[in-house]
């Protein structure tokens, strides 16, 4: 923060923290760390610099930049969304209000899968409704030997999931433009995943907290929130070798009804697993 000066009647930094965590209780869960995040790129701190030199004074270009980013976060903007950034499967990704958060429930679908990707193998699998292109990289990354598929029907998703890729240096993953595996024909795949969306268009949580900020169409899934599996369920077998796997993340509360759902389509080793939190979260079959 070359900026920085000491000035004793101004803010210093540890009373900011302590003023933006106080102010942000009412809109956030995480308000200590929010402030931490602001004040950080406000200032262009990282975690040391925000240790070592708490009891500097922004300047007043910083105090301005902190006060737009805080204003942002009042109003419930998502903190992934102000910074443009996101960690998941150890890689910090970029994202934009085009795509979906990487959430930590969703790197449980990418660890189930690997568990079944021997190291080495060839596959071609691919990852639909790709988002910011979370699961693809962290498979593609994880098996470099595969070819992984990413589709998703929105162009500035996929923009957000190209520019990771290249961040990453990642070439084994082709990106296309579709509705979920419209763009895969004539593709056979050892695997097919999805995060898709999976809540109810009556649910009350599309309208509060971060989530108001997210695509809904990452979100809404029709009536009964099954609508986007449903699909992906009915045409993934068009694609699937015999024997290939089907990886699905959905709501805690919808394991038996995906089960049902996967029984209905022919899909059988129906596996469910729970989320660190102790909620069914993925479910896994084969073709």
């Amino acid at each position: 923060m070359k900026h920085a000066v000491r000035h004793d009647e101004a803010a210093d930094i540890r009373s900011l923290l302590r003023k933006i965590s106080s102010e942000l209780q009412a809109a956030s869960s995480t308000a200590r760390l929010d402030a931490e995040v602001l004040v950080m790129l406000a200032c262009g701190l990282d975690r040391s610099g925000l240790i070592k030199q708490d009891h500097l004074v922004p300047t007043g270009d910083q105090r301005r930049r902190l006060d737009e980013l805080l204003a942002r976060r009042k109003q419930g903007e998502p903190i992934a969304y102000i910074t443009g950034v996101r960690e998941f499967w150890s890689m910090e990704l970029m994202v934009s209000p085009a795509v979906l958060i990487p959430r930590p429930e969703t790197e449980l679908l990418v660890e189930k899968a690997l568990a079944c990707i021997p190291p080495g193998a060839p596959w071609t699998i691919a990852d639909l409704g790709t988002g910011s292109g979370a699961i693809a990289l962290a498979i593609a990354a994880e098996r470099p030997h595969c070819r992984v598929l990413a589709t998703d029907r929105s162009p500035a998703a996929l923009d957000v999931a190209r520019a990771n890729a290249a961040k990453f240096g990642l070439s084994n993953i082709e990106f296309r433009a579709g509705d979920w595996n419209a763009p895969l024909a004539g593709e056979a795949l050892d695997m097919v995943l999805s995060n898709p969306p999976y809540i109810r268009s009556d649910d009350p949580h599309l309208q509060e907290g971060d989530v108001r900020f997210e695509p809904q169409a990452a979100l809404d899934a029709g009536a009964d929130g099954l609508e986007a599996m449903r699909h992906i369920a009915r045409h993934a077998r068009q694609h699937l070798k015999p024997g290939g796997g089907l990886w699905l993340e959905h709501g805690g509360d919808q394991a038996g009804a995906v089960r049902d759902l996967l029984n209905a389509h022919g899909y059988r080793a129906i596996v469910c697993h729970r989320d660190p939190a102790g909620h069914e979260r993925v479910t896994g079959c084969r073709a």
